[in-house]
């Protein structure tokens, strides 16, 4: 069983100026991350969602793939004048868009990675954040679409030479996204127009094509939408933007939180205790409870069950960001942005907060795939300067940092959560590791091993310490010689 061994790999990609490389780790041996693959120069790299597969533009023209079990290079693609490139959930396909150079142009090419060939070839005049990639899959790649005029197109996704083999008609769509898990439905978004209303709808995506939604939910005041669906397909969350705040009371316009689900037993609006924006909405890993940031600041964060039962409160705060760990116990509450950088680590299951710190302008922020550590980095172009890589234990005490010059990308590598045991063992096993490693270091060597407190044995993460009278310090010395341990402890 996977979960037999003590504690599985874990992997991060950092990227900067000069390439990428992949660490190994945490927990880290010996304080410091173990080189796994040395820097390879790029532009742009990217994992598949489940981790099998790594793509790594090296120029505007070259496009490499690597199997991330061994970090060998499996395939290599010459495509000129490419402006983007992804990979499909599982690492089958990989989606490049060139520059076009006639309008008639093919110029947005699905290449089977297995082989090298183009499997499929379409026209694109440009590329916006809504329209790519073009062709979306399913986490399982069991159903592969593209938004056209009017409609969704579908293709066979082990044989795209057939083309498109169904069609989901929807006038005037502008967005739509696959249930997570199976791709079982689709939920599209139609904006306003003539004084009709804007409407989000689902669809049933079995072997044939409902055209009739088996939910609905229309919007007045709607310029755009966030589509999030839970991991069994039975939610989608709504997140409703407008422009203009017709109160006035927010520069940024008015959003609005809505829920479907997809047996009808729900439709409409979340219960908010708070006048405001929603700064953040998360699934749990589970599916079965959702939290939701909201309210002008201070922001309060409120954790509901499916049927939008509210379970849990954590408080208020500067807040704009939530992050539910893979195991489901953890979570974490942040102001990120133009907000300071506090961060609050509670323990769902327990109801508890668990401690408090800071990351100040951080970008991005993820848990680790075992569910034990989050990590913050600062990169550009966002911010040009203090970049760098925070990891936090799941109480919130600083484990690692790392300052760059630049530093572009920061992630972790793809983990089912599944393939790790749970918290308590892991955490278990790492302080077992601990031991062992003290018992090896040779006596007065200094350790650099990180612990969940800052140690004499690292000054630089050290804040400067409180004044303490000599008389004091000289009674800290004393007990350090008698028994051991740290003066300043």
């Amino acid at each position: 069983m996977a979960v037999a061994e003590p504690s599985p790999s874990m992997e991060i990609l950092v990227r900067d100026p000069d390439g990428f490389v992949i660490w190994h780790g945490p927990p880290f041996t010996n304080g410091q991350p173990r080189i796994k693959l040395d820097k390879i120069q790029c532009t742009s790299v990217k994992f598949s969602e489940d981790g099998s597969k790594l793509m790594v533009m090296k120029s505007d023209s070259l496009v490499s793939i690597y199997e991330c079990k061994s970090l060998r290079e499996i395939r290599s693609l010459q495509v000129p004048n490419v402006l983007a490139a992804t990979i499909s959930p599982r690492g089958s396909y990989l989606q490049t868009f060139q520059k076009p150079t006639s309008p008639q142009e093919k110029n947005v090419v699905l290449w089977k990675i297995d082989t090298g060939d183009s499997a499929y070839q379409l026209s694109q005049k440009n590329m916006t954040k809504a329209t790519w990639p073009v062709i979306r899959f399913s986490s399982d790649e069991a159903v592969a679409c593209r938004l056209a005029t009017n409609e969704i197109q579908f293709f066979d996704p082990v044989d795209f030479s057939r083309g498109i083999v169904n069609r989901l008609r929807v006038p005037s769509i502008a967005a739509f996204e696959l249930s997570r898990n199976v791709g079982s439905y689709v939920a599209s978004f139609v904006p306003e127009s003539k004084g009709m209303p804007a409407n989000v709808q689902i669809f049933t995506r079995g072997k044939e094509l409902q055209s009739q939604p088996v939910a609905r939910r229309s919007f007045f005041r709607c310029s755009s939408v966030q589509l999030n669906w839970n991991c069994d397909s039975t939610g989608l969350l709504v997140v409703v933007q407008s422009d203009v705040d017709k109160t006035n009371q927010s520069y940024y316009g008015e959003t609005k939180l809505n829920y479907l689900t997809t047996d009808g037993t729900h439709e409409g609006l979340v219960p908010l205790r708070k006048e405001g924006p929603v700064h953040d909405v998360q699934w749990s890993y589970a599916g079965k409870e959702f939290a939701v940031v909201y309210g002008f600041m201070p922001a309060m964060v409120t954790i509901f069950d499916k049927k939008c039962n509210p379970l849990l409160e954590l408080g208020t705060g500067p807040y704009n960001t939530i992050r539910w760990n893979p195991k489901g116990k953890f979570i974490c509450v942040a102001g990120f942005g133009n907000l300071p950088g506090d961060m609050a680590f509670w323990d769902y299951m327990e109801k508890q907060k668990l401690g408090t710190t800071k990351a100040e302008l951080s970008v991005t922020s993820e848990w680790s795939p075992d569910g034990r550590y989050f990590m913050t980095a600062t990169t550009a172009p966002r911010l040009q300067v203090d970049n760098g890589i925070k990891i936090f234990h799941h109480n919130g005490s600083l484990y690692y940092k790392r300052m760059f010059d630049k530093l572009f990308q920061a992630d972790w590598k793809p983990e089912s959560s599944d393939k790790f045991g749970d918290i308590a063992e892991l955490v278990k096993s790492v302080d077992l590791l601990k031991v062992e490693e003290t018992k090896t270091q040779a006596p007065g060597s200094k350790s650099v091993q990180a612990s969940t407190k800052a140690t004499p044995a690292n000054p630089p993460s050290q804040k400067p310490a409180a004044y303490r009278p000599p008389h004091a310090k000289a009674a800290a010395a004393v007990q350090a010689e008698l028994f051991g341990g740290s003066p300043s402890g």
